[in-house]
Formats: structure tokens, C-alpha cells, sequence
């Protein structure tokens, strides 16, 4: 054989190929499809407790030594309060989130530190402009911690959004089959544990706060506290609003449901409307010059062939 190594990457290729293709169709995509389908409506004792993945996990070294770095910092208590939010929106509850958080800061200041002063040889022999860098680099350690935060607060709560609707309709489900809105509650946030765990986590601390003494008005408000999300403060200001009036409350939430569906599907259109001029600037850097350089190439290259020397020639 003339070149073994190239036959071997070859059907390393293949084999690698087959194997992803198979494990694809064999395990992700029914799984994918289980889950979306979510857990089965008989609920009894052998069923997971809704928030037993809630318990704060055992520290590891690494957390342990950022808790130790972020308690060194001093905060005022309104900060500490504003980033705990923060932390609950994004799904952190655990009461070592503020000083780990804080510990991350530390830790990526002093990585951008050090890449700081890994360039500084690279640079022009100005000390301005080298401490420039030097403070760049340390307010970019300290503010990336803080944009992530933002980036999965955001996702997180899109997530919750979009679980709205499917959560509505079991709750009307529930309601109008004769069970009150605790008990629908209950209901609802076990069988969304395996489609919308989120949700369903946050409408078990709902039943807890109640279970441990507080008013159904005043759980649902943290509720809406605690994840920041406008929808679900419309929605808890519905359920207040029905039960403070004894209005019908499945009628209520059918058409909260729907006015979340047709937000959504206007949400939708207006993205596809977008989609043609975000398309512009692409089309033209990328796609426009591809296509000119495969139409016209063949003749630029004629004219470079034969009419410029022809012109020499009668020049």
C-alpha cells in the first residue's frame, strides 16, 4: 500500500462517523423525544422529590478555596442583597453563591493580570500605553464574571417564558377537574419535572414558602421576585387578582395561555420579517463576492490573458 498513515486517518474517519451517526439515532434522538414527552402522570412514592437536585451539593476544593477568596472582600449589604437576586434569577441558591461569585471575580482579575503582563514585551516601549493595558485587562477580569451572569439570568429566563403556555394549560386542566389552586400547583410542578424543570422547580418553592406559613399572595410574589421575568408577574398578578375578587380562575388562565401563544408567534414573525436585513451584510461581504469571483473569473482572466498584452502591443 503507498501511503498506510492516509488509509489509517481515513478509516479512522469513517469508523468515527458511523459510530457518532449510530449513537445518534440509537440513544440521543429517542431520548431527546422521551424527555421532551416528560414524566408519566401516575406520580407516587417512588417518584424523585421535585427539589431533591436543590440541596447544596458537597464543596469541592475549587469552591471552597473561591468561597475563602470572595469572603475577603468587603461589600455593603445592599450589594450583597442585589447580586443574592441576581444569583437566585440565574438559578444559584445556595447561601455560598455571593462569595463564590465574588471568588470568580478574583480569580479572572488575576488571569487578565496575567495576560497583561505576558503582552507587555509584545508592546511598543510606552508606559502609558502599557498601563493602559494593565488596567484594561484587570477591569475585563472583573466584568466578565458579571456579563455571564447577565447572559444566563437572560436564558434563563427566556426558558421560563417559554414554559409558560404549557404550564397554563395544566394549570386550566387541573382547576376545572375540581382541584383548588394549591393542589393544581402541587399537581403541576410534579408532572413538569422532566419538560420544564425549571418551572417546575420554581412552583415548588411556591408550595414550600406556603407549607412553611406564608400567604398564597405573598409566595407568589417572591415568585415573580425571584425570577424577574415580566410574564410571570402578569401572571401572578392575575392570580392575586382572582383570588382576591373570586373570579373564575380557569377562564383566567385559558386566556392568559392564549395571549402567551399569540405574543409568541407575533414574536416569531417579527424575527422572520428581520431576518432580510440581517441577511444584507452578509450576502454582501460573503456570498456577493464568492458568486462574482465564480460568474466573472473566467473572463477577468481572458482579459488579463489576451487583451491587455494586445493592447501593449498596439500601445
Amino acid at each position: 500500500m503507498q501511503h498506510p498513515l492516509l488509509f489509517s486517518i481515513c478509516a479512522f474517519l469513517m469508523l468515527l462517523v458511523i459510530l457518532s451517526w449510530g449513537g445518534y439515532r440509537v440513544f440521543y434522538k429517542p431520548g431527546r423525544f422521551l424527555k421532551q414527552l416528560g414524566s408519566p402522570v401516575i406520580t407516587g412514592a417512588a417518584q424523585r422529590p421535585v427539589l431533591g437536585e436543590m440541596s447544596e451539593p458537597e464543596s469541592s476544593t475549587v469552591v471552597t478555596l473561591l468561597k475563602q477568596l470572595g469572603s475577603k472582600i468587603p461589600s455593603s449589604e445592599a450589594e450583597v442583597a442585589t447580586l443574592r437576586t441576581e444569583l437566585m434569577r440565574a438559578g444559584f441558591r445556595a447561601e455560598s453563591a455571593v462569595p463564590v461569585f465574588y471568588g470568580l471575580r478574583i480569580v479572572a482579575t488575576m488571569a487578565m493580570l496575567l495576560v497583561s503582563l505576558i503582552m507587555q514585551p509584545k508592546m511598543p516601549p510606552n508606559p502609558a500605553l502599557r498601563m493602559a493595558v494593565l488596567l484594561f485587562g484587570c477591569a475585563t477580569g472583573w466584568i466578565l464574571p458579571r456579563f455571564f451572569l447577565e447572559k444566563k439570568i437572560a436564558k434563563r429566563q427566556e426558558i421560563l417564558r417559554l414554559s409558560l403556555p404549557d404550564m397554563l394549560d395544566m394549570l386550566v386542566v387541573s382547576v376545572e377537574a375540581g382541584l383548588g389552586l394549591d393542589q393544581a400547583m402541587h399537581h403541576v410542578s410534579h408532572e413538569l419535572q422532566m419538560s420544564h424543570p425549571q418551572l417546575s422547580e420554581e412552583l415548588a418553592m411556591v408550595m414550600f414558602e406556603m407549607r412553611a406559613g406564608k400567604r398564597r399572595a405573598e409566595a407568589l410574589r417572591n415568585l415573580a421576585e425571584r425570577t424577574g421575568e415580566s410574564e410571570i408577574r402578569k401572571l401572578v398578578a392575575i392570580l392575586v387578582q382572582n383570588d382576591r375578587f373570586g373570579t373564575s380562575m380557569g377562564e383566567s388562565l385559558r386566556t392568559h395561555s392564549d395571549f402567551l401563544r399569540s405574543k409568541r408567534r407575533q414574536e416569531a414573525e417579527e424575527r422572520a420579517g428581520k431576518v432580510g436585513v440581517k441577511l444584507v451584510f452578509p450576502i454582501f461581504f460573503f456570498i456577493l463576492p464568492s458568486m462574482l469571483i465564480v460568474a466573472a473569473g473566467p473572463g477577468i482572466l481572458q482579459i488579463f490573458k489576451y487583451l491587455f498584452p494586445m493592447m501593449k502591443q498596439i500601445g
